[in-house]
């Protein structure tokens, strides 16, 4: 402890430092291109200069990212999470006219630092189906994931695969709903998906392919491979049907120890929206609006569950909120995060990633400067826990795509190279995560190079 006091100490006086040279690019009152542009440069030219060196980990062998406490550990060093979403990977992979797309959005992604990816490993009875019918499985679109997490390897992006979907898209729990009434079952409503002990069986099978396949790129089974960082048990689920929470508390609880039970060494984490429920009803404030405590999730309590490491948030004001972009907008998305930040230290004890945010460029009132503003306050949240060794372990765009994917934009899609001062927000929030992960070592004495490094930055006469 006494020596992660001092790299807090060291760190501080490094951002303090720091201060005046990025002051521009960080200012979300006055935010333009040219100020971003400088603050981009500035940061490369530092990594230049002194990041091979600073940058050069003791053990370089790809390893699994671990919980220890409320933060992530790889190798027994920190390991905060600057990353994106970008969904439909395995799609585009598995059509050799898109594959290069895949690539493309790994390569632009690396470039701003990025280090975590989130996207479905399902798709489930629709078009280019991984999983045809309950346990028919494509096997192109399964070497297409694969490619996936082969490419991700090759650009040191860390995956969290997402198992299932409670929207319709990509199939969802309609499609399993519908496979269950193929096969004669008296099935009433998708939330059946939760109860029904058949779809349950449905789900645990595809749990257990998944997690067991070989990839025929690397050779290496799904759950013994490093490059996938957590598996998520499913994309928002919901359960409109019992407010008490009940219901999907159980399913919960049977999932993750299913998964922890075929693989036990990966992180595993829900995929909740985060919004509180009936088990703490002094938290039903920081909800967005009084729907959100009726659709069945509950943040503590579902998260308390054995099987789970770590918290899954995601957030948006312009949906929950108002379309039209407001002033209450920002002031909700601090508080947001703060609350949850502070349910992960002391309820849970584990870390949370705020693992879906954006802003659509559809809202009324919409602009580039605000989407910076917006990424801007999401990112000082992060960096504010991570100075005190807070639980706010790290966040993902929603969403990354590389240019020539228009059809799949939703509006909130961003494409770096065409996005200057974003890219230039993305790589400043990299930069200097990366300096919490490579010098908060314990295995650095701060007699040893890193020591010497931190010192040539905090006391280089560029600063």
């Amino acid at each position: 402890m006494e020596k992660f006091g001092i790299c807090i100490i060291y760190l501080f006086l490094l951002l303090v430092l720091n201060k005046q040279l990025y002051s521009n690019a960080f200012s979300s009152s006055m935010m333009d291109e040219e100020a971003l542009e400088e603050g981009h440069n500035n940061v490369e030219k530092s990594i230049t200069d002194h990041g091979s060196d600073m940058w050069d980990l003791e053990d370089d062998e790809w390893q699994m990212v671990q919980k220890k406490g409320n933060q992530f550990v790889v190798n027994d060093q920190p390991f905060y999470v600057n990353g994106f979403n970008t969904y439909w990977l395995m799609v585009f992979a598995a059509d050799e006219s898109t594959r290069g797309k895949v690539t493309e959005v790994f390569k632009q992604a690396s470039s701003v630092g990025m280090t975590v990816c989130r996207t479905w490993a399902f798709n489930d009875g629709q078009w280019k189906a991984l999983q045809k019918s309950p346990s028919v499985y494509d096997e192109d679109v399964f070497k297409a994931l694969d490619f996936v997490v082969s490419e991700a390897k090759k650009y040191k992006i860390r995956l969290i695969l997402s198992l299932a979907n409670n929207w319709e898209a990509y199939g969802g729990k309609a499609q399993y709903v519908k496979w269950g009434k193929d096969a004669g079952l008296n099935l009433t409503i998708d939330d059946d998906f939760f109860s029904h002990p058949t779809l349950r069986s449905y789900y645990k099978s595809h749990v257990k392919t998944v997690l067991n396949r070989v990839n025929t790129l690397t050779n290496i089974t799904y759950k013994e491979d490093p490059t996938i960082f957590a598996w998520e048990l499913m994309n928002e689920p919901r359960c409109t049907s019992d407010s008490t929470g009940d219901k999907l508390q159980d399913w919960i609880q049977e999932m993750a120890f299913h998964v922890k039970k075929i693989d036990p060494k990966h992180l595993v984490e829900v995929g909740l929206e985060g919004f509180y429920g009936p088990s703490t009803p002094q938290r039903l404030q920081f909800n967005p609006n009084t729907y959100a405590q009726q659709v069945g999730t509950d943040f503590i309590r579902n998260h308390q569950v054995l099987g789970v490491d770590f918290a899954s948030v995601h957030m948006y004001a312009d949906s929950w909120i108002s379309t039209q972009i407001a002033d209450t907008h920002l002031p909700f998305v601090k508080s947001w995060m703060e609350a949850h930040i502070e349910d992960a230290e002391k309820y849970l004890g584990m870390p949370v990633i705020f693992s879906e945010f954006g802003i659509s460029s559809k809202d009324p009132g919409y602009n580039s400067t605000y989407r910076d503003t917006l990424i801007n306050t999401v990112y000082s949240s992060i960096l504010n826990s991570t100075k005190k060794g807070g639980s706010g372990a790290g966040s993902l765009l929603w969403q990354v795509f590389p240019e020539g994917t228009d059809n799949m934009d939703d509006g909130y899609a961003i494409v770096l190279s065409k996005s200057p001062s974003t890219s230039s927000i993305v790589s400043l929030q990299s930069y200097r995560l990366g300096l919490f992960n490579s010098l908060c070592s314990s295995k650095c004495q701060w007699s040893c190079k890193k020591k010497k490094m931190l010192d040539k930055i905090l006391y280089h006469d560029e600063l």
